[in-house]
């Protein structure tokens, strides 16, 4: 009878042990997130209202900024995260850009440069920037276990370096092994769900590749299909702001006869996973993102899958609602 007792007891143990393993780390709602965001900025310029809503987060005690990484080798990738960090009271958030292979995609609609003419930043050009690598790798070894998450809303380049980057005088771990134990989780905003060629995976395939297939901690991705049914910026243009955001949406819009009732908002929805959690908008599918040489992604659903992707729960118009009164944050000191 204690035999069977027992036998019931680690049975009951080890499932419950299991389950455990298996749920994504929850969100501490009492301490900031702490935050590496890293951005392709550039192509769209949806990444510049992603930025304005971490720094909506940061200033209301919800987010803390630890660096911001170009994924882009556009020459003004480094100074536009500069321009918005130095905006909004943060001219010293450290930003990194990749320093050997990596995309070069500029920007057709003349935001970038509009943004650096016109606003205060240090960085005048993205190779001016710190060495990605060497800077997550600084970061992520000095915060506490289990307590970064990282935001990429561009191409997977610096994430594809840093794993394969070496021990070295920052930290006897290699790349792999660091992310394992300082990141909490990773959230992106890549690919088409359930499967799809979509932009930030396709433009560095091989980089998108070998990260979704090596990273060793929770991913949840937040995919095409969903900031395409968010639209945000009429508000933001027709305000009396001065905020890069404004200027940046107040060009690029008139563009496109496509975005006459707003631009869809990809990367914001990454931001906002990040700071408030999927439960807070979506719901979640467990499960594995394959991804071909192509950059083709392709969807298998696992119960005991590290990844996640995400479909809605709040609808698309409520969200683009409250995304775009985070982009709508003025400075503190202007306030």
């Amino acid at each position: 009878m204690m035999n069977s007792l027992l036998i019931k007891f680690l049975s009951v143990s080890v499932g419950f042990l299991l389950f455990i393993s298996c749920q994504p780390p929850k969100l501490s709602v009492a301490e900031p997130v702490k935050i590496i965001f890293d951005s392709d900025m550039g192509p769209d310029y949806d990444d510049v209202g992603a930025l304005t809503m971490l720094h909506a987060f940061a200033d209301s005690g919800k987010a803390e900024i630890l660096a911001t990484m170009a994924s882009n080798k556009y020459a003004l990738v480094a100074p536009c995260l500069d321009v918005i960090n130095t905006y909004y009271g943060r001219p010293n958030i450290p930003v990194g850009s990749p320093k050997t292979h990596g995309v070069n995609i500029g920007c057709s609609q003349h935001w970038t440069d509009s943004l650096v003419a016109n606003y205060p930043h240090k960085i005048e050009s993205t190779d001016q920037a710190q060495d990605a690598i060497i800077l997550y790798r600084k970061i992520l070894a000095s915060q506490p276990d289990t307590s970064v998450v990282i935001v990429t809303v561009g191409f997977l380049t610096n994430l594809n370096d840093l794993l394969l980057s070496q021990p070295d005088s920052i930290s006897p771990l290699n790349g792999n092994d660091l992310v394992s134990k300082k990141v909490r989780r990773l959230v992106s905003m890549a690919g088409i769900f359930p499967e799809g060629s979509e932009f930030n995976v396709r433009e560095d395939s091989a980089s998108s590749k070998y990260v979704f297939d090596h990273w060793p901690t929770w991913l949840v991705l937040s995919g095409f299909e969903i900031g395409n049914k968010i639209l945000t910026g009429r508000k933001l243009i027709s305000s009396s702001l001065k905020s890069p955001a404004k200027m940046a949406f107040g060009i690029a819009i008139p563009f496109s006869e496509a975005d006459k009732n707003g631009r869809q908002s990809w990367d914001q929805t990454a931001v906002l996973t990040a700071v408030k959690g999927a439960s807070f908008a979506f719901n979640e599918v467990k499960g594995q993102i394959f991804v071909e040489p192509s950059g083709f992604n392709r969807w298998k659903n696992r119960k005991d899958g590290l990844h996640t992707y995400v479909v809605f729960k709040k609808s698309p118009e409520a969200l683009s609602e409250l995304i775009e009164s985070y982009m709508m944050h003025e400075p503190l000191a202007v306030k």
